[in-house]
């Protein structure tokens, strides 16, 4: 099928477009970095998910990936409102099969930065509105909720011992997950998921039993 997944080119991202590749679909990535993955069947366009004007013309997407997102960097803006014209764009047309949104564990507890939350938050809400619109042809849409994951965005309280450890004591499973275990379940819920739909799935290691946030000062 033809996937298009944003913010591409590290983390959660790239384990996506790479894991779709190896299940033998075609992968259009967009993100404002530089090209890292190397495919003959993935295309790279390098651009801000902010940038309306310039988005690439992409026609016939299959399933869409909105993985794109900051923490602390015009949150609302990225997060939420580049999420939405990029799903309305290649995502609310007759051809999609599923959409998945990547959403946040915070966006269920509050536990993290006012900004951060209220965009993942705002993820939420419009993941409903657009699995009833897309319904009508048969479609998807969710969103997945990650909690920690060892991305190099994380690496400033991976890294400290003691806030490592605090987050351990937050996190039942005493684990973070891997970004080819969010890649994992983005494939079930897009490809293998005919049925589930307006739905938010929490993948955070029981991280929202406790809701606690740690992070470096």
């Amino acid at each position: 099928m033809k996937v298009l997944v944003t913010g591409t080119t590290q983390g959660i991202g790239k384990a996506i477009a790479e894991h779709f590749l190896a299940q033998g679909h075609e992968v259009f990535g967009i993100d404002r970095q530089e090209q890292s993955i190397s495919h003959a069947n993935y295309v790279h366009y390098t651009c801000d998910v902010r940038d309306h004007g310039h988005l690439p013309d992409i026609g016939g997407v299959e399933i869409l990936v909105n993985n794109a997102g900051t923490q602390n960097e015009a949150d609302i803006d990225i997060n939420l409102k580049a999420l939405i014209h990029i799903t309305e764009k290649y995502g609310v047309q007759k051809n999609i099969k599923s959409i998945l949104n990547i959403g946040s564990a915070s966006a269920h507890t509050g536990a993290e930065f006012p900004e951060y939350c209220a965009s993942k938050g705002g993820v939420l809400a419009y993941t409903k509105n657009v699995a009833m619109r897309v319904a009508k042809w048969g479609a998807t849409c969710n969103s997945l909720d990650p909690g920690g994951v060892l991305t190099p965005l994380n690496a400033c309280v991976m890294e400290d011992p003691v806030l490592w450890a605090q987050i351990m004591e937050e996190t039942p499973l005493r684990r973070w997950a891997t970004p080819e275990e969010m890649a994992e379940w983005t494939y079930f819920l897009t490809v293998t998921n005919k049925f589930c739909t307006g739905q938010s799935i929490l993948v955070d290691g029981g991280e929202a039993i406790n809701y606690n946030f740690v992070w470096k000062d």
